[in-house]
């Protein structure tokens, strides 16, 4: 984001855990099995003490595009709506890969299992 910008549009003022957690357990099914197992494998990440500040900025960054508001393009367009959000993720991830733990993937495959098995799939 453009450095003179309010704090309202950078994606990282928007980032909570239960601002996540909100959204992945309301919109689950319609962002799709791979976004949340993303989202929810960063989320575990994050909260390592081992991720370094700069990793978890980039995390913050990519979980709080998720959970923003408005974004490029609107959640709510069927077949598209998540299709930046999974980009902002993808990104994330590939960037902080090294921080990645098999703990962290497990503990994601795990709740991403329960969120689905929630929602009746």
């Amino acid at each position: 984001m453009e450095p003179n910008l309010p704090s309202r549009f950078n994606a990282e003022h928007w980032y909570t855990a239960s601002n996540l957690w909100r959204k992945l357990s309301r919109y689950a099914l319609v962002a799709g099995r791979k976004t949340v197992l993303t989202a929810i494998t960063l989320y575990h990440c994050l909260k390592d003490q081992d991720t370094p500040a700069w990793a978890k900025g980039v995390i913050m960054g990519a979980l709080g595009y998720l959970v923003l508001p408005a974004d490029l393009v609107p959640d709510i367009i069927p077949g598209a709506g998540y299709g930046d959000d999974w980009a902002a993720l993808v990104a994330a991830l590939g960037t902080v890969a090294t921080y990645v733990k098999d703990i962290h993937k497990v503990k994601a495959a795990a709740q991403t299992e329960k969120l689905f098995g929630l929602k009746g799939h």
